[in-house]
């Protein structure tokens, strides 16, 4: 019986390392499509529950809570809380979001998933987006750029 030399040893571990290597690269890019995919429909829940926010305050269904009356939350918070139904005469409460999500890119787990994300109030402009009193929309807090090329802060 006749066993393998150092040499066939090395090359054979060599070829698996460049086959590992080449493997790598499109795990990469699939975990990169997953957080961008959670990105999205972490946006699109979180900026559809500020805007039932938005439309209930205007019904009067839910009293102003942000100084300045602008009839958006005062936090993120506050969305997974609920509300008082102000419209009902027993009262009631309305939930506008189970939870808040979490940015997919933040890479802290110990950050609560309200402060992940990046805040813009009412009264800020869309060029330079500044927490305030209100929370009127969110981006990504993150300095990476999607595979559109277009940077996750801007999303």
């Amino acid at each position: 019986m006749r066993g393998f030399t150092l040499v066939e040893l090395v090359a054979a571990l060599a070829i698996l390392a460049v086959l590992a290597s080449v493997a790598v690269a499109p795990l990469r890019l699939e975990r990169q499509r997953m957080q961008e995919r959670e990105l999205r429909a972490a946006l699109r829940e979180i900026r559809d529950a500020l805007d039932a926010h938005k439309r209930l305050v205007d019904e009067g269904r839910i009293a102003v809570t942000a100084p300045g009356g602008s009839g958006y939350p005062a936090s993120l918070d506050v969305l997974a809380r609920g509300f008082t139904d102000v419209s009902r005469p027993a009262g009631g409460r309305i939930y506008l979001l189970r939870r808040v999500p979490r940015d997919p890119f933040e890479p802290d787990p110990s950050i609560p998933a309200a402060r992940t994300w990046g805040l813009r109030s009412y009264a800020s402009p869309p060029e330079r987006p500044q927490p305030g009193a209100d929370v009127f929309d969110v981006h990504s807090r993150s300095a990476g750029v999607g595979l559109n090329g277009t940077p996750y802060r801007e999303w």
